[in-house]
């Protein structure tokens, strides 16, 4: 265990990612944009980054950033995290899903949602010819973008083995999900109100807030799901973790949590922090761990 966690730490620097593939969602709509905060005047898409090949280990993560549904934090939650996991053996995807503003002009609930879903069935089809089993495609999420893959993980799509378009004859279900720091309640006093609120919308019944608090999603069907926060998060209060892994316990579901005792909001890789950059060796070490029983 000691070997595989130093092994996964000083892989961190070795290789530089670089995305091998983009796919657009949406390829029959242009119109529909990411915008945002910053009006991102991109359509949804995803970026593949694959592993070398001496290192493939057969498994990938799709990877959603955070960003209060209002941006995309891409660099230390995206990039970073791709070029770790394929230093690791792991195949990495990110999304760029759509987003909200501030004048709430941008796209809300269910967009994201479906963004991510076909994102999940877009890569499970396309696992054969990148190198790695549709079987053991994982998800995770930070911030806004672990609510998201909050919902990925608790809300899935059943494949039809008769679909048209090869995605639909896969599941959403991941594999495994991690959430780091992540957004789940919308409706709690620890909620983050900027992410429901571009999510749902400002005016947003509590019926639709209590909906898609993922909390209240977890199933049987949910999962092995790992946990990532920091106790003095003042973004993101812990408690969204906390009930998250509560409703975990409850169904039976495979769950780890680890809670750092300092970190705030949005620490990322955490490069510089000897104890906060253990979390993804951990994560590393639990995925092998969860595959290979």
């Amino acid at each position: 265990m000691k070997k595989s966690f130093i092994a996964a730490m000083l892989t961190i620097s070795v290789l530089t990612a670089t995305a091998q593939e983009r796919i657009d969602l949406y390829p029959d709509h242009p119109e529909w944009k990411i915008l945002g905060g910053k009006e991102i005047n991109d359509v949804p898409h995803i970026e593949y980054y694959a592993a070398p090949a001496n290192k493939k280990n057969g498994a990938a993560v799709l990877v959603c950033p955070g960003g209060g549904y209002t941006h995309l934090a891409l660099g230390h939650e995206g990039k970073d995290v791709a070029e770790f996991f394929n230093a690791n053996g792991f195949d990495a995807i990110v999304l760029h899903y759509r987003l909200n503003g501030g004048p709430q002009a941008g796209a809300t609930f269910p967009a994201q949602y479906n963004d991510v879903t076909l994102a999940m069935q877009i890569v499970k089809s396309k696992a054969k010819g990148w190198g790695f089993s549709p079987d053991k495609v994982g998800v995770l999420g930070f911030s806004a973008g672990g609510h998201l893959a909050s919902m990925l993980t608790t809300m899935h799509v059943a494949a039809e083995p008769n679909a048209k378009s090869a995605p639909g004859r896969f599941s959403s279900r991941p594999a495994f999900s991690i959430l780091v720091y992540p957004v789940i309640s919308l409706s709690e006093s620890f909620r983050h109100k900027g992410s429901a609120n571009n999510l749902l919308g400002a005016d947003a019944p509590k019926e639709k807030q209590d909906s898609l608090s993922t909390q209240n999603r977890v199933t049987e069907q949910t999962p092995p799901t790992m946990l990532i926060h920091a106790s003095d998060d003042k973004g993101v209060p812990v408690e969204n973790s906390l009930v998250f892994y509560k409703a975990l316990l409850q169904h039976n579901i495979p769950a780890t949590m680890h809670i750092y005792d300092h970190g705030g909001h949005g620490f990322g890789m955490a490069p510089k922090d000897p104890v906060l950059n253990t979390w993804p060796a951990l994560v590393v070490n639990w995925i092998n761990g969860m595959l290979n029983k």
